[in-house]
């Protein structure tokens, strides 16, 4: 059942060095706040699982925390690459992490199966792809009915999932609005979930029937973070702040500008900045 927590601990109580964890968000409602604070509390040798690694996961990479990847397409959206990633894979700095390399397809319905309790996923794809040479966690399997090759992959169940969303409710219920990407599969997928919101309401009475909600029981800790997800954005809330993915790309591309920005921005901050930045970003408009 969720408990109300303030962010520091409850990524102090669930997430633990080695851990296989997920933060979650596609397009929007990416957790930032909630990777910044696994920063702060030096957390190392994880296996880090996303869907599109972006910004954060370069952050986390370039700090030294990833043991092994497992993603699909990794880079700055809208830009270019992730430089800390490539310096990683590359020269080894600071360290050299395992790369394990996906579709979005297979990404998705790994995430899919792992909610469902599945130990690997069965669907059509990479077909005509090279993926299957450099990964050895893609199999070809026959359907037993039809003889059909199809392609299977390990089911993804994190020990602890990352996710921002627009609300929660007294009860601990979290609503989940625009565009939903896999953050529902990864939360069911794993054994414990951090929540992340940009504000606790009484209920939700006035919500849409078809609206996305996880239920509190799916649910460990729920954090208040206005403005949890920037630079992405959270619908309804705040947009995206397209100058922060054009900035990374420099400030990423050298490792003394990368230490100093995490220096001033991540280490020696908190989760109230993110309020902040998105106020400045609305003054701006």
């Amino acid at each position: 059942m969720a408990t109300f927590q303030d962010l520091k601990t409850a990524v102090a109580e669930n997430l633990h060095d080695g851990d296989v964890v997920a933060f979650e968000g596609f397009t929007h409602l990416i957790p930032h706040a909630a990777a910044h604070e696994a920063i702060r509390q030096g957390r190392k040798d994880l296996t880090l699982v996303r869907m599109t690694p972006d910004v954060i996961y370069d952050q986390m990479i370039g700090m030294g925390m990833a043991k092994k990847l497992v993603f699909s397409y990794a880079g700055n959206p809208g830009v270019g690459l992730l430089r800390r990633l490539r310096d990683a894979v590359e020269n080894g700095w600071p360290n050299r992490p395992e790369v394990e390399e996906h579709s979005h397809a297979a990404m998705a319905n790994a995430y899919e199966a792992g909610a469902s309790g599945l130990p690997c996923a069965i669907f059509r794809g990479y077909l005509g792809a090279g993926l299957e040479q450099v990964n050895p966690n893609i199999k070809r399997v026959a359907c037993p009915f039809t003889g059909e090759m199809l392609a299977a992959v390990p089911s993804v169940r994190p020990d602890v999932t990352f996710i921002h969303a627009q609300k929660a409710d007294r009860k601990g219920n979290v609503l989940v609005e625009g565009i939903i990407g896999i953050q529902k599969e990864a939360v069911l997928a794993a054994k414990r979930a951090v929540v992340t919101v940009e504000e606790i309401v009484e209920d939700f009475d006035d919500v849409h029937p078809n609206a996305c909600i996880l239920p509190r029981w799916t649910v460990t800790a729920i954090c208040e973070v206005p403005g949890g997800a920037h630079p992405s954005y959270a619908h309804g809330y705040y947009d995206r702040d397209n100058k922060s993915y054009l900035d990374w790309d420099k400030i990423a591309a050298e490792r003394d500008s990368f230490q100093a920005w995490m220096q001033d921005n991540v280490l020696n901050a908190g989760p109230q900045n993110f309020a902040g930045r998105v106020e400045h970003l609305r003054s701006a408009k």
